[in-house]
């Protein structure tokens, strides 16, 4: 039976050191050393990252202990919700009715993992669901299987996480740091954004917002629709608070992985904000925010990623039109980075008589710059962005910048309240050439934007205006390098148009051809329609009196077959049989280019039945004219013919 500890009012620590400012995290990940041999190193996270929580959780609550343990005795068989007793006392949107403490655990050796499941059960409903994401009791398991579950336990005991003497930030800091080393170490981290891109997102969000957020009890909402471990999230309070230390971040996001779901809730609670508003789910198949509209977003979707297990609902939403979230256009089912975009902009808070509005900034690859040809849904929805000037800037980043990819990426930065200089404007910035060369690759993360790279951009992008910059030297061998275009919105704003050049063939009327064509028809010989039968027997005919021959136009071979089929009809009216001269057009023409006529450049202009020239499918093209240059003629027809005068015709002569 678990042995029941009493309850303590102290915080426990006084045989513990005190950890300074920077080395919590080092102390914490000496824990390792503890796993090695029983789990693999790609494993130690699941055991560390928990571990840290339940050890942070743990000392938060020890001082309110005892007066939690007497007031859930008292309230709990009412059937009171804890929440409106517990919460009050401990002073945090968690609390824990069990009587034991991680030092606690200790005294009852045998009964270690027992007692520990009593302690993560008496958590509140909020930490007892990031314990359960975390997988948390079958690690316990396989520590106690391995003989390691009593050495983590005293480790994590020792270690002091007590307000006074980690900060919230501190915490925060540690966390962020045992994050950032497990993913350099482990292929999880694939999944994750780099600081370093995080920090330039944040900055350019809230560039030029310094004198809102800086107001007194300023209060201001942040999502992130795809949170991961909440690397954004931080990072943006972390922002705020360095221009307002009073101000307050309200962080909401959606989650779709347990582990990152888990981790996220976690480093919320570490750094003490309430994880109440992070939900977990597919956000293409369900907002799980649905009323809510957020001051800012930032974002670092999936790139590449089928969304088929949403496709009932996101189709569902799409024919809602302007009422739902997916009304402007559906990409391919094989990418749905841009349905992320779309949610994005339903997310916004409304900018409604100078007040209000919301700025957004996501991570993509270089599809929803580039897919999807006019009239698809990539291209809707791209219209649909610029048609509202959502779009503000797209910033190019070095490539070999995220650990799991060296494609190039981009960050989109859409907002529904430009100042009046950015109105109908979009901002180029090619900071492709601004990476550093890392000392050590990070999986395929070789290059890093530096404080100084960060701050060049920023700058460049606060400035809105054309702009070009070199550094003088080169860093490991590298220069760096940014360009920064400003251009009005119709820039990107095309017209596709079907450029034709007229089909070129010669007609091969040999014995060689002929029997190409009678073994292409096969057993289908027999069917042949009496209007082909008559057209083989022309050309046999023409074979006959002239041998075999190439010609360069329609016109000159259908003057020897219309000859040879004359021929024929005379024969036969020899014969006492009066039979029509063939007409050689619709069915028979089609035949006799499918069948003899061979494509050549050489040769003249095919045309139809009626002397008009046929197109070649196989040289068909298309332009797509700018409408900033159909808008300078008169009426559409004019601006496009000045633009193919000008821009095709100079090519391709015969267009």
């Amino acid at each position: 039976m678990s042995k029941k500890p009493e309850a303590s009012n102290s915080n426990g620590n006084a045989a513990a050191s005190t950890p300074g400012r920077g080395n919590l995290a080092e102390l914490i990940w000496k824990s390792a050393e503890l796993l090695r041999g029983a789990f693999r190193e790609p494993e130690y996270r699941r055991v560390i990252l928990p571990f840290t929580v339940l050890r942070r959780l743990d000392c938060l609550l020890e001082p309110t202990k005892a007066k939690v343990l007497a007031k859930h005795q008292e309230v709990a068989p009412k059937g009171y919700d804890l929440r409106m007793f517990l919460a009050p006392i401990t002073g945090f949107p968690f609390w824990n009715h069990s009587a034991f403490t991680m030092k606690g655990l200790l005294d009852a050796p045998d009964d270690l993992r027992d007692n520990l499941e009593d302690m993560v059960n008496g958590f509140s409903p909020n930490v007892r669901r990031i314990f359960e994401k975390f997988a948390f009791m079958a690690t316990v398991d396989k520590l106690r299987e391995k003989g390691r579950l009593h050495h983590v336990i005293k480790a994590f005991a020792a270690v002091p996480m007590d307000l006074s003497t980690v900060s919230g930030h501190d915490m925060g800091k540690a966390f962020e740091e045992l994050l950032r080393r497990f993913n350099d170490a482990s292929p999880a981290g694939e999944q994750y954004t780099p600081r370093d891109a995080i920090h330039l997102m944040v900055d350019i969000l809230f560039d030029g917002d310094d004198e809102v957020l800086s107001v007194p009890g300023a209060i201001r909402t942040m999502y992130d629709q795809t949170a991961g471990t909440g690397g954004m999230l931080s990072e943006a309070e972390e922002k705020v608070k360095g221009l307002n230390p009073d101000a307050k971040l309200r962080l909401f996001g959606q989650e779709l992985e347990d582990e990152t779901y888990a981790i996220c809730m976690a480093d919320m609670l570490i750094r003490g904000q309430d994880p109440a508003d992070i939900a977990m789910g597919d956000t293409l198949e369900a907002d799980k925010h649905p009323d809510e509209r957020f001051d800012y977003q930032l974002s670092n979707p999936p790139y590449g990623v089928e969304w088929k297990p949403a496709q009932a609902a996101v189709e569902r939403e799409h024919t809602k039109g302007a009422a739902g979230r997916f009304g402007p256009g559906l990409p391919r089912i094989s990418d749905g980075q841009m349905l992320f975009m779309l949610n994005a902009l339903s997310k916004m808070r409304p900018f409604i008589g100078g007040e209000g509005g919301g700025r957004i900034g996501t991570v993509h690859n270089g599809s929803p710059l580039f897919t999807g040809d006019a009239g698809s849904g990539e291209s809707e929805i791209r219209r649909h962005i610029l048609e509202h000037d959502y779009l503000d800037a797209i910033v190019a980043l070095p490539t070999d910048m995220f650990y799991n990819t060296n494609i190039a990426t981009y960050l989109w930065f859409m907002t529904n309240r430009k100042p009046k200089e950015r109105k109908g404007k979009v901002m180029l910035i090619d900071s492709s050439n601004m990476g550093v060369v890392m000392k050590k690759n990070l999986g395929k993360k070789r290059f890093e934007l530096s404080e100084d790279c960060q701050r060049r951009i920023v700058e460049v992008y606060h400035s809105f205006k054309d702009d070009e910059w070199k550094d003088g030297q080169a860093i490991a061998g590298r220069t760096r390098a940014l360009k920064a275009k400003v251009l009005p919105a119709s820039h990107f704003f095309y017209r596709k148009v079907t450029v034709e050049r007229p089909l070129r063939m010669r007609f091969e009327i040999t014995r060689e051809q002929v029997a190409a064509w009678n073994k292409s028809l096969g057993d289908k010989k027999a069917a042949t329609p009496v209007e082909i039968q008559n057209l083989l027997a022309a050309i046999a005919r023409s074979i006959d009196l002239h041998g075999d021959r190439s010609y360069l136009s329609t016109e000159a071979a259908l003057k020897d077959l219309k000859k040879a089929d004359q021929s024929n009809v005379d024969e036969v009216k020899a014969q006492g049989t009066t039979i029509k001269p063939m007409a050689f057009k619709g069915k028979v023409l089609d035949a006799l280019r499918k069948g003899f006529g061979i494509r050549d450049k050489k040769a003249e202009i095919v045309t139809d039945d009626k002397g008009q020239p046929l197109p070649d499918s196989d040289l068909r093209d298309a332009e797509y004219i700018p409408f900033s240059t159909i808008a300078k003629a008169d009426r559409v027809t004019t601006g496009i013919e000045t633009y193919f005068d000008a821009e095709v015709k100079p090519h391709w002569p015969d267009a």
